[in-house]
């Protein structure tokens, strides 16, 4: 089982992966500006940490087998989070990334002029921080992309996989944080996406 440090683990898709690597049997350092709202599980580590304070997080990550991060884009400082990851000497680093960047009709899904105006900072940083990952030399990275509706729902374990274009059923392109957290931990035990981007959805 694998030592993972996530940043993050107290928000909505974040929760959910801690759901789902302390099932799989994982050790988990669970990082979050507020611990006491992280849930109790077993093999689950809740500490305090603030992915923009370099002096702390560094230490709190350093030791991993990889690190997770679920930090909003526009919270967070991407080259600064690369840089701390790097310093701490972890080789892996998965990041639960956004749909904004995903292609639609040839075209990123942010470009559209259907794109909701309120999402538009998230989607737009999140989207640099890719372009950032995507000239990462030392990191073996991996950015997952939900698709364009990202919902508390249920576990089913069905869903399909994707590399760039946006995924979509007959109700949409959707993925519940229950199905991202199985979809990301699979890609921590059976790794398929080294230096990609991929996405998931029903």
């Amino acid at each position: 089982m694998s030592r993972i440090a996530l940043i993050g683990a107290s928000g909505q898709a974040g929760s959910r992966i801690l759901a789902e690597l302390s099932r799989r049997g994982h050790s988990v350092t669970a990082i979050a500006r507020h611990p006491e709202k992280i849930e109790h599980l077993p093999g689950v580590t809740a500490v305090a940490g603030d992915a923009n304070d370099s002096a702390q997080l560094q230490p709190l990550i350093a030791g991993h087998d990889l690190v997770i991060s679920s930090v909003h884009f526009t919270a967070s400082k991407p080259a600064q989070l690369l840089a701390d990851v790097r310093a701490s000497g972890v080789p892996r680093y998965l990041v639960v990334g956004g749909a904004g960047s995903l292609l639609a009709g040839g075209k990123p899904l942010i470009e559209s002029p259907q794109f909701p105006a309120e999402y538009l900072a998230e989607a737009t940083a999140g989207a640099r921080f890719l372009e950032l990952l995507r000239q990462e030399k030392q990191l073996d990275w991996t950015f997952l992309s939900p698709s364009a509706e990202f919902f508390a729902g249920e576990r089913t374990g069905q869903f399909r996989l994707g590399q760039d274009e946006l995924l979509a059923g007959p109700e949409g392109s959707r993925i519940s944080f229950e199905d991202y957290a199985v979809a990301l931990a699979d890609e921590i035990e059976r790794p398929a996406h080294s230096r990609q981007r991929f996405t998931v959805g029903y």
